[in-house]
């Protein structure tokens, strides 16, 4: 492969709205490759994204953002990528903020989280006052498990390096709201986790299919979870510290 970096683009029925965003991407970033991993896909999802001259991946079935993200790192770390880059195929995310993202990897992070939220940041469509609501808990509830602040913790524009690719090809979560429960994964195995400013548009096509209850649900879900992992974790750290005194 003659790139470092692979863009990895989980993509369910999103026919209407890929080919824009490929043909951006191509105009915009022409020197990284790009995958898109059709999750289940019922459309031409698959089929534009190789008439755009894309790699892609076809799951038989949907497995969630969370298992199309899995096959891409997977996919990234088999062809030897150094970093991998998380892009919507909606056409919410601008590729000439890809850079930026690579940039702050490049100073030694391991994961970059494009936020809409932090200073310089913008979102040019809606969020409406429950689900902004909800966003707040979530980055309440993270700055307490892991003591560092972040602005956007559900944002899905992220960037990877190398050894964050390499765990999260084995571990990332395959259930929905994986953005977040990614975050606390990542810091709590001793990443370094940044954030930078992006500006978010509106969907270019398609639409949510996340209902309110069902929404509803996940968050209850990705709250135990958090809440369990980040305990776990401090009581295997516990008996480690223990076993060391003992000796």
């Amino acid at each position: 492969m003659s790139s470092r970096t692979l863009v990895v683009i989980p993509a369910y029925n999103e026919e209407e709205s890929l080919p824009a965003v490929l043909k951006e991407l191509a105009e915009q970033t022409p020197e990284h490759d790009v995958l898109v991993v059709s999750d289940g896909s019922a459309d031409r999802t698959a089929d534009v994204a190789r008439e755009a001259g894309a790699f892609v991946a076809v799951l038989p079935f949907n497995l969630g953002i969370g298992g199309a993200l899995r096959t891409g790192f997977t996919f990234a770390v088999r062809h030897g990528y150094e970093r991998a880059v998380q892009f919507d195929a909606d056409g919410q995310h601008d590729p000439l903020a890809v850079q930026r993202l690579l940039d702050r990897l490049d100073a030694g992070a391991d994961m970059v989280i494009g936020s809409r939220f932090a200073e310089g940041g913008a979102v040019t469509y809606e969020v409406n006052r429950v689900r902004r609501h909800a966003m707040r808990f979530l980055q309440w509830l993270v700055r307490v498990l892991v003591r560092q602040r972040f602005t956007d913790t559900s944002s899905g524009f992220r960037a990877f390096s190398r050894p964050a690719l390499e765990y999260f090809a084995a571990t990332y979560p395959v259930e929905y709201m994986d953005s977040v429960e990614a975050l606390v994964m990542a810091c709590n195995a001793g990443f370094r986790v940044e954030e930078v400013a992006v500006n978010m548009r509106g969907r270019t096509g398609g639409a949510p299919s996340t209902r309110r209850l069902k929404l509803l649900y996940y968050y209850v879900r990705l709250v135990v979870v958090l809440l369990v992992s980040t305990t776990s974790r401090g009581q295997r750290a516990r008996r480690t510290a223990d076993r060391g005194g003992s000796g």
